[in-house]
């Protein structure tokens, strides 16, 4: 971050207190009067303890035996802590800084920084072992952020001690889900370094292992993530809250509290019912597909937020089972749908299935796919997914793990294009220190007795596939650092949009780590080719709009069915929960309800699809219209006047069916006999 390395010298002036000793404020840095008063109170403290400002502060770092020992009881901090340390100090590389992790009291746990000026952090003692409370150190960042527990930046001479004074330090406290504080994350440099987005960079990791640690802490909770802005969904500005299956609230990170005004212990006063005034089971059903888009609430004090909600699914389906009518709690096992709600009357909730079953409405090839992997399943046989964006494959791939026999340990997701570079060996294989006595628990071994889906894992760097190769041939993981492997059991599922050959040609994938994951390889077809569209688009709306029953115009079938779908499921799924929310109260989707710009694509896509499709320049329309007058001869006259009212549709799909017959089935040569193309004919085909 080229930003970091152009900070200014700043200049101080003195101020007074009011009957308190004179000391100098930064004044270059226009910093609001809350940070002075934070650091006039904590002149004060240091005053009052008796701390001398320019006598030379301990700088010995405390024994070998007990530094041993503060590591031991912060083991849990410096796993969760090291990787993102390493991902600040790269945005900072160069700028004569160093980033310093500190437990709960002030002792400095594990430091990295720029060789040169780590020379000179050692003459102030900052290396670990060492305590930078203050009543240690005087004002300091790391200190005064114990005492404050917010964010504290302290710069040149409001350090108390003169030996610090060449220093700047950005500091921000590490809160647990229970509002507990775990240690201090803080990067100090040259104070000529200062940059103002240190503070912010500073900030978003400390927040980065706060949200960690709360998925670690509560990975069999229901975990919320809401916010005002749903655009800020999946971000660092989220909040996050723990549920119980009660209902409590038994955890929530910083931005949770932020943005709900309240402390912890109010928070946990709350329900989920009085805070959002939903239930648990509510928030199962809506939230059981992967593709559930966010839900609008509003919180106890009125603000409209857009919520996630994400949970284990089969620690979690007991609960809703729980809740549907005619169910006694506990009695289904996890997983499974009681029988006794199977019948033609069950709800559509009540009936969903959860497996492979799930994801098919009539289609043909989503049929002939999930044959093949019910064989292979628990064969360990390792299974590669090929699909466009947006067809699905982390929902196939969450079928495939429910109905193996992994389906009670853990699904570990890894997207191999969001980690970054960097750090994707420590997410996958663990990293340990010194002596293996700290230790990043990797993805694989979190994994270990249930399945690991790595999507998009042609995006995997070269150097990781090797060593990724090396760990499904061996089935034992090494982490970074470690001398010794440890065995794992894992399913493998993996999943891609590119064509590996391709990439194998071009030498950025490995042929042999290519043959190794292609035990079975199976395409999602996307949308456009699949001849369940309005199957699944009516499961869709029967889900978001349930309990009522509200249907799809065919106007709006007409438009679903011309789009082209380059976004596939995930786009019909965005569109569809778009109109539902517009369609409140009334008894069908109409176009209206569609966004403006779907409607706009779609038919102008109507207007233009395929006009060169037929010799002659007809269009596909037409070719239908000439098939159909021939292969509805008979049936008009025995109809007679009522087959020039019958509907447009019903004759090309008749015409498209009298070829197909006449074909023996062959799609391409009935294509060609009509002058049509075969993805017409499949559009067509979705009409029945």
């Amino acid at each position: 971050m080229s930003a970091l390395r152009s900070g200014s010298r700043a200049t101080a002036r003195p101020r007074r207190g009011e009957g308190g000793p004179s000391r100098p404020i930064a004044t270059s840095l226009a910093l609001p009067n809350a940070h002075v008063e934070t650091i006039d109170r904590s002149h004060e403290r240091c005053a009052a303890m008796g701390l001398s400002r320019i006598e030379r502060p301990d700088m010995a770092p405390m024994s070998s035996p007990d530094l041993m020992l503060v590591k031991e009881r912060n083991l849990r901090l410096h796993s969760h802590a090291a990787p993102v340390m390493e991902m600040l100090f790269e945005q900072i590389v160069n700028t004569q800084s160093m980033v310093v992790l500190c437990d709960a009291t002030g002792t400095i746990l594990h430091s990295i920084g720029d060789d040169d000026f780590l020379a000179r952090a050692s003459k102030v003692a900052l290396q670990p072992g060492v305590n930078w409370s203050e009543h240690s150190k005087g004002t300091n960042a790391i200190g005064t952020a114990l005492v404050s527990e917010v964010p504290t930046l302290v710069h040149a001479d409001e350090h108390f001690m003169h030996a610090n004074h060449f220093l700047t330090c950005s500091a921000a406290p590490i809160l647990d889900p229970r509002g507990n504080i775990l240690g201090v994350l803080d990067v100090t440099g040259d104070q000529r370094s200062y940059h103002q987005h240190t503070m912010a960079l500073v900030r978003m990791s400390a927040r980065m292992i706060e949200n960690h640690w709360l998925s670690e802490d509560y990975r069999h909770a229901m975990r919320l993530h809401f916010h005002a802005r749903v655009e800020c969904l999946g971000t660092l500005m989220e909040g996050i809250l723990a549920v119980a299956p009660d209902g409590k609230i038994v955890g929530a990170n910083r931005g949770a509290l932020d943005q709900l005004g309240l402390s912890g212990v109010g928070l946990r006063m709350h329900t989920l019912g009085s805070l959002f005034g939903t239930t648990v089971s509510e928030l199962v059903q809506q939230f059981r597909s992967p593709l559930a888009g966010p839900r609008a609430v509003h919180s106890a004090q009125g603000q409209a937020l857009h919520l996630l909600a994400r949970f284990n699914w089969p620690v979690w389906h007991s609960i809703s089972e729980a809740a549907m009518p005619g169910s006694a709690a506990g009695t289904a096992a996890p997983g499974k749908v009681d029988a006794r709600r199977g019948g033609a009357g069950a709800g559509a909730a009540a009936a969903a299935p959860l497996g492979l079953a799930a994801l098919g409405h009539g289609d043909a090839q989503l049929a002939a796919l999930t044959t093949k992997l019910r064989r292979v399943i628990d064969r360990d046989i390792p299974i590669l997914i090929v699909g466009d964006t947006g067809t699905g494959k982390e929902m196939l791939a969450r079928a495939i793990h429910h109905e193996s026999r992994r389906a009670a340990r853990g699904l570990v997701l890894v997207n191999c294009t969001s980690i970054p570079a960097a750090s994707i060996e420590a997410e996958l294989f663990g990293r340990e220190d010194e002596g293996g006595q700290r230790k990043t628990l990797g993805k694989i071994e979190q994994a270990d007795g249930g399945t690991l889906f790595l999507d998009e894992v042609a995006d995997m760097p070269l150097t990781v596939q090797a060593q990724l190769l090396r760990v499904l041939h061996e089935r034992q993981v090494t982490p970074l650092g470690a001398t010794e492997s440890r065995a794992v059991d894992v399913a493998i599922v993996c999943a891609t949009r590119h064509k590996l050959r391709e990439l194998i040609d071009a030498g950025s994938f490995r042929e042999d780590l290519y043959y190794r994951l292609n035990g079975l390889a199976v395409r999602l077809p996307p949308l456009r080719e699949r001849s369940d569209l309005l199957a699944l688009a009516e499961s869709i709306v029967a889900r978001e709009m349930s309990p009522r029953t509200v249907r799809l115009s065919q106007g709006v079938q007409r438009l679903l069915l011309a789009h082209p779908w380059p976004g596939n499921v995930r786009e019909l799924f965005n569109v569809l929960r778009a109109a539902c929310v517009m369609a409140v109260g009334a008894t069908s989707i109409e176009a209206e309800h569609l966004p403006d710009d779907f409607v706009a694509e779609a038919k102008d896509k109507a207007d233009k699809a395929e006009p060169d499709a037929h010799p002659g320049g007809l269009s596909s329309t037409a070719a239908l219209h000439d098939g159909a007058a021939a292969a509805m001869g008979a049936s008009d006259k025995a109809h007679g006047d009522a087959g020039g009212d019958r509907a447009l549709v019903d004759i090309e799909l008749r015409a498209i069916q009298a070829a197909l017959d006449a074909a023996g089935g062959n799609i391409s040569i009935a294509a060609r006999r009509l002058g049509i193309s075969r993805n017409t004919i499949y559009r067509k085909l979705r009409w029945k």
